[in-house]
């Protein structure tokens, strides 16, 4: 049997076929939390930074029409989707719901990047190999760059007496938008 489509390896979950409908968004700016700077200090001051309140994925969408393929460098920490309760998001939603909000925001992020562009993700235990193939799919395992293990805190006290496994590291996964564009170059000053 031939296939006319290319197969190949792919993470699916209930409700993956389902996707957001997304409209154009604007950006109107509160001057009540807005905070300019009285003058510029250097030369290559940068003036354009934005902090934006509400949903990620509108904000996401919202940037999309003047940004989209400008962006060197990103960087984010999900939820972990660890089941903690925290004031201003639930960490703890069904796996296959994670993904889908994963997904939809990832998507963007990509539109967004520049073809030299880099991706950095947090993540934990809890998602960290879902995570990793979802990115395969959506940047291409060919672009992914490196995961980093960051050292949590060693146990003290009960935690470190305690029977069960502790916790002891965090994850960064880097992804380039297109790899063979993409060149590490810190920025120490």
């Amino acid at each position: 049997m031939t296939l006319n489509k290319k197969q190949k390896l792919e993470l699916t979950w209930i409700g993956k076929e389902n996707r957001p409908k997304l409209e154009p968004r604007i950006l109107l700016e509160d001057p009540e939390k807005s905070y300019h700077a009285k003058h510029r200090i250097g030369g290559n001051d940068i003036f354009d930074n934005r902090l934006i309140f509400g949903d990620n994925l509108l904000a996401l969408k919202a940037l999309e029409q003047e940004f989209a393929g400008k962006i060197k460098c990103v960087f984010i920490d999900p939820p972990y989707n660890t089941g903690s309760a925290f004031e201003h998001y639930d960490d703890g939603v069904e796996h296959s719901v994670w993904l889908s909000l994963m997904r939809d925001r990832l998507e963007l992020l990509r539109n967004l990047m520049s073809s030299d562009g880099s991706i950095w993700i947090t993540i934990d235990d809890n998602e960290l190999h879902y995570l990793k193939v979802l990115c395969d799919e959506i940047f291409g395992r060919s672009n992914f760059v490196i995961q980093n293990t960051v050292k949590r805190s060693a146990p003290t006290g009960h935690k470190a007496i305690n029977p069960t496994p502790v916790q002891v590291a965090d994850y960064v996964i880097v992804y380039a938008k297109d790899r063979a564009s993409w060149t590490y170059r810190p920025q120490f000053t």
